[in-house]
């Protein structure tokens, strides 16, 4: 072994042997590590009691129960950091430089993660305002269909054909977002067409008297018959009866074949679209 090595040996003995005959130092590391593993104990539980009085006082003033949970586990992570920062410092880490290096490479990940982000504040935006909840009927990003779930990054859609649609929180907030389910009652809208010839107010009877026999459909409103085109070949109503939301299809179907039916019975005729061929014999 070198002359070079065993002087550098020599001194990290005398350094050990230096450090175990100071008592008062080893004192202090161990002060300060017991108070910094006291500060993150505490701290942490304390941090938790927080989130939880949070997630009770939302819940007692009926708050969206996805709003609770991502509130709370927001408010904990931010007290869990500052404790974290805290130990760090009684432990003689200059927590001043460790920010700063956490911003850094915050704005590095950001600039690389610039769509998750987006996403991210985007599940912000829905939690936050609520423009639907789960279970709504809704149409986002070009999809329609129930929310199945509504997470941070991401919203779950099952569609009518119940297939499940995954969609980026950032196109759903970007695009006009419909709840079909925001209302308790909903107008159903039914075009039917009479001929001509036939008698408009009969036939207006006939689908108005249609309406109010139909046991779902509401009085309150009430449903309205609105002339709306003298067409090529038909006089077009447009039928308006309303319904509560989770009937409007069952109304609408269940009106459509009845008007058929009774519009027929009625003696009008329901038009549809024919061409006729004549044919000319050249001599």
């Amino acid at each position: 072994m070198d002359t070079e090595n065993i002087g550098i040996i020599e001194t990290l003995k005398q350094n050990i042997m230096g450090f175990i005959n100071n008592p008062e130092a080893i004192l202090a590391i161990l002060t300060k590590l017991v108070t910094a593993i006291l500060i993150y104990w505490i701290g942490k539980k304390i941090a938790r009691i927080i989130s939880n009085l949070v997630a009770k006082s939302l819940e007692k003033s009926n708050a969206d129960e996805i709003l609770i949970n991502f509130l709370k586990n927001f408010v904990y992570f931010i007290l869990l950091a500052a404790v974290i920062i805290a130990a760090l410092g009684q432990l003689g880490i200059k927590t001043t430089s460790l920010l700063g290096m956490l911003a850094a490479a915050g704005l590095a990940i950001g600039l690389a993660l610039k769509d998750s982000l987006s996403n991210f504040a985007s599940g912000v935006m829905i939690v936050i305002f609520r423009p639907f909840k789960l279970g709504d009927l809704v149409e986002v990003a070009g999809q329609t269909g129930k929310v199945e779930e509504i997470k941070i990054f991401s919203t779950f859609i099952i569609t009518t054909d119940n297939k499940l649609v995954i969609i980026p929180n950032g196109q759903i907030t970007s695009d006009p977002i419909v709840n079909h389910s925001a209302k308790p009652e909903r107008r159903v809208d039914i075009a039917m067409g009479v001929g001509y010839d036939d008698d408009l107010k009969q036939a207006r009877s006939i689908m108005m008297k249609a309406m109010e026999a139909h046991p779902l459909v509401l009085e309150n409103p009430a449903p309205s018959i609105l002339m709306t085109e003298l067409a090529d070949s038909s006089v077009n109503f447009s039928v308006r009866p309303w319904a509560k939301t989770e009937d409007f299809w069952t109304v609408y179907g269940e009106l459509l074949e009845t008007f058929k039916v009774e519009l027929e019975a009625g003696g009008c005729n329901i038009p549809y679209p024919q061409t006729d061929v004549h044919l000319h014999q050249v001599k």
